[in-house]
């Protein structure tokens, strides 16, 4: 039953900001998106001193033993296609 008021909530806060809009300082958003084009440079050029130590951590050692031969049996339309209790040719 809270889904439908629910909903109709929704739609209502939803068309009030598509058809409402509040007055805006376009002028004050002008100035704050200017200054945070500088900002963004300073987040770019951020390393993380921790990366190096925990990528050889969490690598996954096993990966270059095992083969993918399952992997190249889901590949194998044949293997997948053919009914079931035929052979391969």
């Amino acid at each position: 039953m809270g889904r439908g008021r629910q909903k109709a909530k929704q739609m209502k806060v939803a068309r009030r900001l598509k058809y409402f809009s509040p007055d805006t300082d376009l002028d004050a958003l002008q100035r704050e998106l200017t200054s945070g084009s500088e900002s963004s440079d300073d987040k770019d050029s951020y390393e993380d001193p921790y990366a190096d130590e925990f990528e050889d951590t969490y690598a996954d050692k096993y990966a270059d033993t095992y083969e993918d031969d399952k992997a190249d049996d889901l590949l194998d339309e044949e293997s997948w296609t053919r009914p079931s209790g035929t052979t391969s040719r």
